[in-house]
């Protein structure tokens, strides 16, 4: 009774969908020309953001930590310029004053508040100046008299300067480019984080929403004007680098330039490689069924459906990032692929009944291909569907963007499609059952047929070698390697990382307990009370500010410095300590004491208290700041066990209280949000499997059909991670991606495969020759789609960017073990275990 309660709703809709859309194809195509308009209209507001933002957790502790250490330290963005001078020494007249123009040229731009050089530099050891000296105004290599000889000496050596002003071979220098920030998105950044946080302790009012959705608006407003203003000045800093190059080799680093480049990939990328697949998908239409109106509808379809989806994200505000910057390709696949299973199922139709009119064609395609398509899209959403499971916003974005998608090339394909149909006279007739025979079909149902039971074994064998391949993958996060070495953003940063210090900042935080002052009240316990050359200059300083600098607290600081120093993943370490191995040296090799230091900190001129000072001490707090720059280049680099290795050994080693120590910075957050990823998806994984049994049990109301449908899907999945796990490739922001996709697309095959091997036992049960019809009609438009799926990804090795590389390649890998699974596994699972209950013959047809 439900089955024919279903029929009848099928045949009502059939019938409305004929009176609605094939009565009056015209009409339908002139609405969505409209419609299509309206939103290639909005798509104006189409926007691409690849900023640091985008790849952080929004509800992360360590965000809104390092939020406030940048406050509090001063720590403000930057750029690098690495300048290596093409003739003579780097300490010559001639380059330090080339390096002088460039300085100044750079420092005139709007959003660059100072540029900080070699040439700005203080130099205490050349010739090497006294404690009393340093109230005055302290020598530079632009001072006449300082000796360039020393200064080569001191800058080769300085705890300071070298790896970050200078290579240690003193053939590189940096400009260290100090970048204005936005004072009012930052503003906007602290009120939102505030309702944030009343939101999860005690809720808002309507008030306080509407508030916080105008913070929200304020906020993309801002960072859209910021974006372009960066954009802007990283183009002018480049202008002004192409004047220089032809006596210097420069080149640009810093977290800005990291994310502006990848704008511009990312624009670039979508751009190319649509056109690119797009014009692939051209040619295999071309090949395929070697007529123009097969060609020219479908490619219509994939290339409104894009243009209605740009619509709909700058209609929503969503940004395409990092992660979804592959959506123009996915999206052309996905319609392409409904489409050319509309193509075949039609040609079938005009092939077997050459004498129905073209609507009567249109009609039964519709009527036999909507079902297991809107299955298919269901099942590709399910897929994308478990990203809305992270907590990383790009993420979700990227599954809302493709579920929307999907549905809308479902529906634009399954109304333009029939309309030009319509409209269009009816093509001859195809010879052959409706399609070109390809020799991979036929071949893969005798290679079933004859050798089910080795399929089964290797099978087994190869779910053990994914699933040992899937134990050795890890997760990482490299700048560097996020890019082709022959691409100069690599070699810039390839520069920077080994030359100048390392590329990916970090801080280690460490705090102390409050001084009680009331324990130096009296004059005999007052270690600054003792009678000591530097008295006087002590009574200027604030008195909380000279009791900070006490001789355990000094011990402590070198001993954490010392230790991040000697790690071999560090690059460069800048903190209090450089201060105090500076001090010795110019003490006589004696270290500093606490009223040395004080008499340091007092004496020392703000210009350079800011410079080497202020960024790495807050006396209010009690705190120190340890900035360091990790060598990403590192082969070896294991990003989130170096993490781990650091607050371990910080405390246990070291011997800091495990509550007085804290990592903060760019490297945290990068890694916090691909751990984060990396298990939402593999505890969604579950969930999409889930997903999919459920729409295979109402599809096909059978647990043994759903099963069987299930498996060659997670087993082509688990393949492609087992091949990276294997050839040590890690898991990025891109990668980890492809398991919960590749399952949502290949799973289309399993559909359309068990959909018409259900129509097809019906003729005579037997399931080899039904498995062969299926082979031979069905299995062709399996093959087209995904031939065409795998060549459409392929496009994407030209890219410059890995990560979109290995997407497209394990991507591609994915669905041609999908195609070949589903061609031989899961037919042979059908033929073992006969789910729909008719028993065929047991021998084998003859050939």
């Amino acid at each position: 009774m439900e089955i024919n309660l279903m029929k009848r709703i099928a045949n009502a809709a059939l019938k409305q969908y004929n009176r609605m859309v094939l009565d009056h194809p015209v009409i339908v195509i002139v609405c969505l020309m409209l419609t299509i308009a309206l939103l290639a209209y909005k798509a104006r507001e189409f926007k691409i953001d690849a900023s640091a933002e985008t790849l952080l957790l929004e509800n992360d502790k360590d965000l809104r930590y390092a939020r406030e250490i940048n406050a509090r330290f001063g720590v403000s963005d930057f750029l690098v310029i690495s300048f290596s001078p093409k003739a003579g020494d780097l300490l010559d007249t001639d380059n330090l004053a080339l390096l002088g123009r460039l300085r100044d040229e750079l420092a005139d731009l709007d959003l660059v508040t100072s540029v900080l050089t070699v040439l700005d530099v203080p130099l205490l050891e050349s010739p090497p100046i006294s404690y009393s000296e340093f109230s005055g105004t302290l020598p530079t290599l632009q001072t006449p008299s300082v000796d360039k000889a020393l200064a080569r000496i001191e800058l080769r050596q300085s705890y300071f300067y070298r790896n970050l002003i200078v290579s240690p071979d003193l053939k590189t220098t940096a400009l260290i480019v100090n970048l204005q920030a936005d004072d009012r998105y930052n503003e906007l950044i602290g009120e939102r984080n505030a309702f944030m946080q009343k939101k999860a302790q005690d809720g808002l009012t309507s008030q306080e929403k509407s508030a916080l959705d105008d913070v929200v608006r304020q906020i993309g407003e801002r960072l859209d004007i910021y974006r372009k203003a960066q954009h802007a000045n990283i183009m002018a800093i480049r202008a002004i680098m192409a004047k220089y190059k032809s006596q210097a080799e420069l080149f640009l680093g810093g977290i800005s330039m990291i994310a502006d480049d990848m704008i511009t990939y990312i624009k670039s990328d979508l751009g190319k490689f649509g056109i690119g697949v797009f014009a692939l998908l051209v040619g295999m239409l071309g090949i395929i069924f070697r007529k123009i109106r097969w060609v020219v509808l479908p490619m219509l379809c994939c290339f409104l459906s894009v243009i209605a989806m740009m619509g709909v994200l700058g209609a929503f505000g969503w940004e395409v990032t990092v992660i979804s910057s592959n959506f123009i390709s996915l999206q052309l696949i996905i319609t392409l692929a409904i489409a050319v299973h509309l193509i075949v199922r039609y040609r079938e139709f005009q092939a077997h009944n050459p004498d129905w009119d073209k609507r009567m064609l249109m009609l039964n395609t519709i009527r036999t291909k909507f079902t297991p398509c809107l299955y298919a899209a269901l099942t590709t959403i399910a897929g994308f569907g478990s990203l809305l499971l992270c907590d990383i916003k790009p993420v979700i974005h990227f599954g809302w963007m493709m579920s929307a998608g999907i549905l809308l090339s479902l529906f634009l394909t399954f109304i333009l499609f029939p309309s030009g149909i319509v409209l269009l006279q009816k093509p001859e007739a195809p010879g052959d059952k409706g399609a070109p025979r390809f020799p991979l079909t036929t071949w893969l149902a005798h290679l079933t047929r004859d050798h089910g039971t080795a399929i089964l074994v290797v099978t087994v064998f190869l779910s053990i070698f994914s699933v040992i391949g899937i134990s050795r993958l890890v997760v990482e996060n490299s700048f560097i390697d996020y890019f082709k070495q022959s691409t100069e953003i690599y070699q810039g940063m390839k520069v920077i990382d080994q030359q100048l210090g390392g590329t990916t900042p970090l801080d280690v935080i460490v705090k102390f307990d409050a001084v009680d002052l009331s324990a130096f009240g009296d004059e005999e316990e007052d270690p600054f009370k003792e009678e000591d050359p530097f008295e006087n200059e002590l009574q200027a300083a604030n008195d909380t500010d000279k009791y900070w600098f006490m001789d355990s607290r000094l011990e402590t600081i070198e001993k954490v410095h010392d230790y991040l120093d000697g790690l071999p993943e560090t690059g460069k370490v800048l903190s209090l300590g450089t201060i105090l191995k500076i001090g010795r040296r110019l003490n006589k090799n004696e270290p500093l004491d606490s009223i040395e230091m004080a008499v340091l900190y007092t004496k020392l001129p703000d210009k350079f208290k800011k410079l080497i000072l202020s960024p790495y001490l807050s006396i209010a707090d009690n705190e120190t700041r340890f900035s360091l720059r990790i060598k990403d280049s590192l082969k070896d680099l294991k990003r989130d066990a170096l993490l781990k290795k650091m607050a371990r050994d910080l405390v246990g080693r070291v011997g800091l209280d495990k509550d007085k120590v804290r990592l903060a910075g760019t490297m945290v957050l990068y890694n916090n949000m691909l751990q984060s990823l990396f298990s939402s998806q593999i505890n969604t994984l579950g969930f999409v499997a889930l997903a999919l049994m459920i729409m295979f049990l109402i599809l096909f109301r059978s647990l043994k059909v759903a099963l069987i449908a299930l498996f060659p899907n997670l087993l082509s999945a688990g393949a492609v991670l087992g091949v990276m796990g294997w050839m040590n490739i890690p898991l990025d922001m891109m990668t980890i991606t492809i398991a919960a996709i590749s399952i949502g697309i290949a799973v289309d095959d399993t559909i359309h495969y068990i959909y018409r091997f259900k129509e097809e036992i019906k003729t005579d049960g037997d399931y080899l020759a039904t498995m062969q019809r299926c082979h031979d009609s069905i299995g062709h438009a399996m093959y087209y789609t995904s031939i065409t799926i795998i060549i459409g990804f392929s496009i994407l090795v030209l890219s410059n960017f890995w990560p979109t590389i290995y997407f497209g390649l394990f991507t591609g890998l994915a669905m041609l073990i999908a195609l070949i699974a589903a061609l031989t596994l899961l037919p042979q699972l059908l033929i073992v275990f006969k789910p729909f209950g008719i028993q065929g013959p047991t021998t084998a047809p003859e050939a």
